[in-house]
């Protein structure tokens, strides 16, 4: 049999019926596949509740000499009562006993910060990732109780020296330490923490809060897996946000490319570090969700690129609260380097650029964090009159077959038009895949709606 890689997220192991639930799934899948397991932390549908944004208010209140104890005793609070839940007899004593270790040593961690005043990069990743070992050890032990034979895998050291960038040979050096660990469990079923050790620049600064995403999706390159599996809480990726427009419907598959774009404009579809992983080794991805397992969900196929039907149109996504920036100077007209000032100014700031559009003496780019921005924008004043508009959203029009259908375009912004939608910018990619305008954000909930009736099958 071959391995599949079940990532499972935070609200589908919130509660300890949610839990049981995915081992539910977990049996079910090994009837017919080899199952590796990867978990987030547990968390509620309130976010502020959840167990990473617990960890990282108990974080800031040792960095401030606060009281973070009530915090931390929260948390263990919260995962004791899930432990007794689900697991009976000796294997509740061991759990219990785990949990109460793994907080008691975050809580020296905490008093040590709180001593220093300072925190780094690494420490912070340290400190998040105490959620996944959590819900792992649970996990681990609601497997075995109910017949599973189950290993909890701690990574927390599986990169255990410094690289210079996360490069290919970081990758390279990640994969093969897992594809070690994954083998050491021989016929168990290995549930893996996300946090894997000492990544360039930190964990959450390079990656995010994702990063067991990446983690499923090394552990699926590094054994060949046959497909991996990441569980949410709806039915797959949908065509628009179906809260906003009501005919929206699941995607039965969609390229790496489409679901890239998606994530990027606002779908949440999967992180792009981890279809890189998994499309070079050409795994395709799949989006399930645990209160409905019966449904197929949407598989992300790198082969569809070749084999698959062509659609002009596959999806609408809008990306709210974004700010515009133009820059209008005579010094750019003919001007060599002028646009390496522009980047130079927000990559100073760290602020990240979603679109832009050029002409001879002006440039727009959209970004959609105010961090920082005030400062930017005085620096940006140095090369130009600079404008700033606030209030707006990106409208991306989504599929692959975009550079084959003649008038696509037009038709988008001819729909818009009619429906007195004013455009401020578009952009469109090399890649023709995606078509992007910016609009009013007051607007986009019905814009969504009219693009997705006129041009999305």
């Amino acid at each position: 049999m071959q391995y599949i890689v079940q990532k499972f997220g935070g609200t589908s192991l919130g509660k300890a019926e949610r839990m049981r639930s995915v081992a539910g799934i977990v049996r079910d899948s090994l009837e017919h596949d080899r199952v590796i397991v990867a978990l987030s932390a547990m968390s509620s549908y309130v976010k502020a509740e959840g167990t990473t944004s617990r960890l990282i208010e108990a974080a800031d209140a040792a960095l401030n000499r606060k009281d973070f104890y009530r915090i931390i005793d929260l948390i263990e609070e919260y995962h004791l009562e899930t432990a007794r839940q689900l697991i009976q007899g000796p294997l509740q004593a061991q759990v219990v006993e785990q949990i109460d270790a793994e907080l008691k040593a975050m809580k020296s961690f905490l008093e040590a910060i709180s001593v220093i005043g300072e925190i780094s990069p690494r420490s912070h990743d340290v400190i998040i990732s105490t959620g996944e070992k959590l819900s792992a050890l649970i996990f681990t032990g609601l497997l075995n109780s109910t017949g599973i034979d189950a290993e909890y895998v701690n990574l927390d050291t599986l990169v255990d020296k410094p690289f210079a960038a996360a490069n290919h040979e970081f990758y390279a050096y990640t994969r093969a330490g897992l594809k070690k660990r994954i083998e050491l469990c021989g016929h168990r079923v290995p549930v893996l923490t996300g946090y894997f050790g000492l990544v360039p620049g930190g964990i959450i600064h390079s990656i995010g809060r994702g990063y067991t995403d990446l983690t499923a999706a090394l552990a699926a390159a590094a054994v060949g897996a046959r497909e991996l599996q990441i569980w949410k809480e709806v039915d797959g990726v949908f065509s628009a946000d179906p809260r906003k427009v009501e005919d929206a419907h699941v995607l039965e598959s969609i390229t790496p490319d489409e679901a890239a774009e998606l994530t990027y404009f606002g779908s949440e579809v999967i992180h792009p570090f981890t279809m890189e992983q998994v499309i070079r080794a050409n795994i395709p991805i799949r989006i399930k969700n645990t209160l409905n397992p019966a449904v197929p969900g949407t598989i992300v196929d790198p082969n569809l690129v070749e084999t698959g039907p062509s659609r002009p149109a596959t999806a609408v996504t809008a990306k709210r609260n974004v700010t515009v920036i133009n820059i209008d100077s005579n010094r750019m007209l003919m001007a060599y380097g002028f646009m390496a000032h522009v980047f130079n100014v927000f990559e100073k700031y760290g602020i990240v650029i979603d679109l832009i559009a050029t002409s001879e003496v002006s440039v727009s780019m959209t970004v959609d964090s105010d961090k920082n921005l005030d400062r930017a924008i005085a620096d940006l004043r140095e090369l130009g009159e600079v404008t700033v508009r606030r209030g707006l959203a990106i409208l991306s029009l989504v599929g692959r077959g975009q550079k084959n259908c003649v008038g696509l375009a037009g038709r988008m912004f001819s729909e818009l038009g009619g429906e007195n939608i004013n455009i401020e910018m578009i952009s469109q990619g090399a890649s023709e895949i995606n078509i992007s305008c910016v609009i009013e954000d007051e607007h986009a909930d019905r814009a969504l709606r009219v693009i997705h009736g006129a041009l999305v099958r």
